[in-house]
């Protein structure tokens, strides 16, 4: 207790000066001066409330990181979801103005607005099912049935099988591609049990004739590939004609991008031109004059974005092509220069594509700077 005491004593006291003062009695210059020994401070235990707050702080810090996360998801989603609804109401307004076409009989327009909804989504609702309604539309304006008309054969004929097919056989050799075809049906009609290899030979040749004719001649590529493709069923085909049904379905398909897709018209008239760059459609542009507008319009549109190498290589192209204007030459040369190249100066130039084997007979048109309608 004693000790506890004078512990307690000692604490109350007030700590000696290190000096004392010059106008003290006792005070003389020579004494040393006492001083106290430092009492070193207390030192007590952690807090476990220190603890709780760097606990606490952790969990602030973590929760904010969470709750950023979730705002970055959220974000992502929100730009998606909206891409996805501008992207499905530009579909949308083609699947409506497709059924405007259908109601007008315009089944080819329809047709094109109709492929470009399956291209970019196929589960569209209803656009495979209204395709091929508009392709059959087509398919039947495109080529007369084989099947006689009332008004061309009023009374069934009855002449004998062979007198029928002689007939066929006339036609073939005058190349009266259509009746030789109808006599033959008409023969297998009556008499399906007669000669069957030959007629269904007639019938071949025919067909591959005819559908040869109307992709060359009458610029039908839609009934020369229905005729074509019916040949197959009835024997392969060579390989000329197998490219014309080959070449046409590129061109088709190629021209429903038109004005849609000038990326993907590219693509498929680049692979037409090379071999046969007279084939034409009833718009009467050939595609070798397809592939060239198709580059200049993909070249605008890449320099638009800035894209001005892949520009530049398009505008070569197009003028290595035929006959470009002065502003695709302008346009190319503004893209070489921001692509980094020097400017060249590019004429009309004089080299012509690789034609085919055989050339269809269809004139190719003068180009021209307008764009087609598909």
């Amino acid at each position: 207790m004693g000790r506890m005491e004078n512990q307690n004593l000692d604490d109350t006291m007030p700590t000696p000066t290190s000096e004392i003062p010059p106008d003290h009695p006792g005070f003389d210059e020579t004494m040393p001066v006492a001083t106290m020994p430092a009492i070193p401070p207390k030192r007590g235990k952690k807090s476990p409330m220190r603890l709780v707050v760097l606990l606490g702080i952790a969990g602030l810090v973590l929760a904010a990181l969470v709750s950023a996360f979730g705002g970055y998801r959220a974000g992502i989603s929100a730009r998606t979801n909206a891409q996805a609804t501008q992207v499905a109401g530009t579909l949308q307004q083609q699947y409506d103005l497709a059924m405007q076409e259908i109601q007008e009989e315009n089944y080819e327009r329809a047709r094109q607005r109709l492929e470009y909804i399956v291209q970019a989504d196929p589960s569209f609702p209803g656009v495979t099912e209204k395709l091929a309604e508009v392709i059959m539309q087509l398919s039947i304006t495109a080529t007369p049935t084989f099947t006689p008309t009332p008004e061309m054969t009023p009374t069934p004929d009855l002449r004998g099988a062979e007198e029928l097919y002689s007939q066929a056989q006339q036609y073939l050799y005058n190349s009266d591609w259509t009746n030789a075809i109808d006599t033959a049906l008409i023969l297998r009609k009556n008499n399906i049990d007669y000669q069957p290899v030959l007629v269904d030979d007639i019938i071949y040749t025919a067909l591959l004739n005819r559908g040869k004719d109307k992709i060359l001649k009458q610029l039908d590529l839609e009934g020369g590939i229905y005729d074509l493709t019916l040949a197959e069923r009835f024997g392969p085909l060579d390989a000329e004609s197998q490219s014309y049904l080959t070449f046409s379905r590129l061109y088709i398909t190629g021209a429903s991008f038109w004005e849609l897709d000038w990326g993907q018209a590219v693509y498929y008239f680049a692979q037409v031109a090379p071999s046969l760059p007279n084939l034409t459609d009833n718009s009467g542009y050939s595609a070798n004059e397809r592939y060239r507008l198709a580059l200049i319009k993909y070249g605008d549109q890449l320099a638009n974005k800035k894209e001005w190498c892949q520009a530049a290589d398009q505008y070569a192209i197009a003028i290595s092509l035929g006959t470009s204007s002065a502003e695709v030459t302008d346009s190319f040369n503004n893209a070489q220069q921001k692509c980094g190249g020097p400017a060249q100066s590019t004429e009309s130039s004089d080299a012509t594509t690789e034609t085919a084997t055989e050339e269809p007979a269809a004139e190719e048109p003068q180009p021209t700077s307008e764009v087609p309608t598909p």
